[in-house]
């Protein structure tokens, strides 16, 4: 089953990691990342799952995660998926980055892995090209998973930073005025009517 995250609901995942719910892992096609404000590197290694390649990207993650993949669709590109973000649920998330603009980041491979995982999500790439990326908040037995609860920032293209860019944060402030509207209609005092 496919599921699909708007760009409202990215800036709603953004505003619940950053009011202090759980972590953020943030990580890019470059084996750069951050756990929080924590700095994390990829390396190159072999995807061990199903269909995986060799000389991949890979990160380290402080939990197992369950098994999955997260497709990154690129609306420059008609929405093709490009990217793949694998969770092979041993405690490692791998990057496959696309190779569309030539063999320029780490990440970089000369395509996805052969065979998917039945559990799979697909996910929009938020921003302007050469600078975008998808925030996910996983449920139990979504790809990621973990109790604590995570926020995943993936940077398909760009650098991962420790603090959201200015867009994001835009975005943010626009979902807490809404959620702050709705709050407002939710707590209206209710009218008592007279009985005489």
């Amino acid at each position: 089953m496919l599921t699909r995250i708007t760009y409202v609901t990215a800036a709603a995942l953004l505003v619940a990691a950053k009011l202090g719910v759980a972590s953020i892992i943030t990580v890019d096609e470059n084996g750069n990342g951050f756990i929080d404000n924590t700095p994390i590197s990829g390396h190159l290694g072999t995807d061990p799952g199903p269909g995986g390649l060799t000389n991949v990207l890979i990160y380290n993650l402080p939990f197992a995660g369950a098994q999955g993949d997260i497709f990154l669709t690129d609306a420059d590109f008609g929405g093709l998926r490009l990217d793949v973000i694998r969770f092979n649920g041993n405690g490692t998330l791998i990057f496959y980055s696309d190779n569309v603009d030539g063999f320029d980041a780490i990440g970089d491979t000369p395509g996805p892995p052969l065979l998917d995982y039945a559990n799979l999500v697909q996910l929009p790439e938020v921003g302007p090209e050469g600078n975008n990326g998808s925030f996910w908040i996983p449920a139990a037995g979504q790809p990621g998973f973990d109790p604590s609860g995570i926020t995943y920032h993936f940077i398909s293209d760009g650098s991962a930073s420790p603090v959201p860019e200015p867009r994001y944060l835009i975005l943010v402030g626009g979902c807490l005025a809404l959620f702050g509207l709705g709050r407002c209609k939710a707590i209206r005092p209710a009218r008592f009517l007279r009985s005489d």
